[in-house]
């Protein structure tokens, strides 16, 4: 089950943390993996990791807040491959400050790459898949973009940003299902990865936070891996518009 053999994958923010392992993840299962992000050389270092266990990759910079240079990764990749079958809309930060501190520039700079960019990236992707009446979309988005009961102080504009992705996720489900496009977001919830590292949570707010989630530790990324995996298979055929949290029980409480 869940296999994708000889389905063109492209990952967004793919150089490290979840991109990096919904890479790896996609790429054990079968797909040939485009692996973008800012980096070229972090990226490169991801594909020869896919290279040494015998999968196929490729990769490329790309900003995807900019529409030109999401235009022309895309346009090399279905130069290379003919075609693209999956997106995993996964580049995006997460930069804490408290809400009467935020500026413009960083409002902007929060939703450009976590809801712009996502668009961007899914638009493009959309009409390269209309053509072969088959497609999946998988939209990052997290557990802190509101009506869940979940506000994290210090990321109003991230959690506007995630709630936008999966406003985003409803109405291209919508749009693309007669292209035979699937589009669907994941909810993580804490998840071990350089993005918390940076967020410099102290020790004690984390005992706090994971008190509060049923499982008792944060994710690992191969676990957010796993849905994505699911999402972009045939096996998830019949599900578009929804949202999957993977938070250890975090929203059952």
């Amino acid at each position: 089950m869940f296999e994708i053999n000889g389905k063109v994958a492209l990952v967004t923010g793919a150089r490290r943390g979840m991109g990096k392992s919904h890479a790896l993840a996609l790429a054990k299962q079968g797909a040939k993996v485009v692996v973008t992000d800012i980096s070229q050389e972090e990226c490169e270092t991801v594909v020869d990791e896919i290279k040494s266990s015998g999968g196929e990759a490729v990769a490329f910079k790309l900003d995807v807040t900019n529409a030109s240079d999401v235009n022309q990764v895309f346009d090399e990749v279905v130069s290379q491959f003919s075609r693209l079958d999956i997106l995993v809309n996964n580049a995006g930060i997460y930069i804490p400050k408290p809400a009467l501190e935020i500026t413009e520039d960083d409002w902007d700079k929060m939703i450009d790459i976590n809801l712009k960019g996502e668009f961007l990236c899914a638009q493009r992707a959309a009409r390269e898949m209309a053509k072969n009446k088959w497609g999946r979309i998988i939209n990052i988005s997290s557990i802190d973009s509101g009506g869940v009961g979940v506000g994290l102080a210090g990321g109003a504009h991230y959690a506007a940003s995630k709630g936008g992705v999966i406003g985003l996720t409803e109405v291209l489900a919508t749009e693309f299902a007669p292209l035979g496009i699937t589009v669907n977001a994941i909810g993580p919830g804490a998840i071990d990865t350089p993005m918390i590292a940076s967020a410099q949570i102290t020790e004690e707010a984390m005992k706090q936070l994971m008190a509060g989630v049923p499982i008792g530790r944060v994710g690992k990324p191969e676990e957010v891996s796993a849905a994505v995996v699911f999402l972009a298979s045939e096996e998830a055929s019949y599900v578009t518009g929804a949202t999957l949290f993977v938070d250890g029980g975090w929203l059952a409480q």
